[in-house]
Parts: structure tokens; sequence; C-alpha cells
């Protein structure tokens, strides 16, 4: 086995979550993947734009996508562990790399405005809204490895969802489950871990 290099997390679920976050929009319902599946990833632009059709008189989208996610209050909760373990594993010397679904129709933007301070610890973000493909396509891991020069067998993938186990294992790389609830879930996994700091516990020379 080849000495991994690159380590890529999903955010939400996974590094930190959402306080408030419905699971499916009313008006959006036609785009959520959840009830209709869908890889590809369409902008909010194109998202609000047939919401929006039906109605009549002066309007600007943008006002209208910041309204529609301004009043679901949204906030964040970055998990304790998580900065600390993303600093350790690049003084370690690990490419950090960050693949996230962006909430169904919310500009990628503001989806990185809750995570400001993550940010800076990523050596690559690719989203959804980015890479144009939504998990479990693997789009998004095809281009962190191409910009590394890197193969699937020098990275893994830690998310907390079976899309982000399925996204690993259709690139071919390893695939490491955070599994808070401790409910010992199974979704074809290589590793389960319950925060984020037993990563650097997983044997056998994956790190």
């Amino acid at each position: 086995m080849k000495k991994i290099k690159v380590i890529v997390f999903d955010i939400g679920g996974t590094l930190m979550e959402y306080r408030n976050m419905p699971l499916s929009y009313v008006i959006l319902k036609k785009y959520n993947p959840r009830i209709n599946y869908r890889e590809i990833d369409y902008s909010p632009e194109v998202i609000f734009s047939e919401a929006t059709a039906h109605w009549t008189g002066d309007f600007k989208l943008d006002d209208v996508i910041s309204e529609f996610f301004a009043s679901m209050n949204l906030s964040a909760f970055i998990y304790p562990e998580t900065c600390s373990l993303l600093k350790k594993l690049r003084a370690d010397g690990y490419i950090i790399a960050a693949l996230s679904d962006v909430a169904i129709g919310m500009p990628d933007e503001l989806h990185k405005s809750y995570f400001t301070e993550l940010l800076p610890l990523f050596d690559r973000y690719v989203s959804s809204i980015s890479c144009g493909w939504r998990k479990p396509n693997p789009k998004g891991l095809f281009e962190i490895a191409e910009q590394y020069q890197v193969t699937p067998d020098e990275m893994i993938m830690v998310g907390d969802e079976e899309k982000d186990i399925k996204t690993a294992k259709r690139f071919g790389c390893k695939a490491v489950l955070i599994d808070r609830s401790g409910e010992k879930r199974y979704m074809n996994q290589d590793y389960t871990i319950n925060n984020l700091n037993e990563i650097i516990n997983i044997t056998g020379g994956l790190l």
C-alpha cells in the first residue's frame, strides 16, 4: 500500500453541523436529491429562476436567494476537535482537502461563510457547485487527485453519510465513516471512527 498523502473530509456532519437546517424546502422540492435522486448539481440561479418564474413585478434574484436563506436563521457549530485535528494532520505533512455538497440552492460563498475558520486549514476546497456534481459522484475527488498528482490509493475520504462512503468507493480510495452516534452503522466503509481524533489511531499502515 502506498503512503497516504491526501486526506479528504466531508464538511457537514463531519467537521461541523448546521443548526436549524431543514431536510427539504417545499419550493425547492423538485431539486432535493433525497426526494428526486440526482448527482448533477445546479446553480442557485437556475433553481431560483424556476421557483420564481410565475412571480410578477420587479425583483432581483440575488435578493430572493439571500432573503430565503436568511429566513432560516441557520447557525453553525464546529465540532470541538476539528481545528486542532486538521492543524495536526497538516503539521504531519498531509494534504487536507474538503469535498462538500452545498445545500440546495445555497450560493457557495454563503455556504463557506458558515465555516470561515476552517477554510485556511484546507489545502483545497471543492464543492458540488464548483465541480458541478453531488456525491456519490466522485468528480470532486478526481479534481483533487489531479491537482496533487496522486492516485486513489494515496488518498482517503472521511465522511458521515453513505454517499460519502460510496463516493470514496467509486473513486477507488479507502473510506472512513465517522459515526458520532455510536450506532455501529455499516455502509461498506473500510474504517469507522467515533470522533475525528480517532483517525490517527487507524491501524494497518493507512496513515
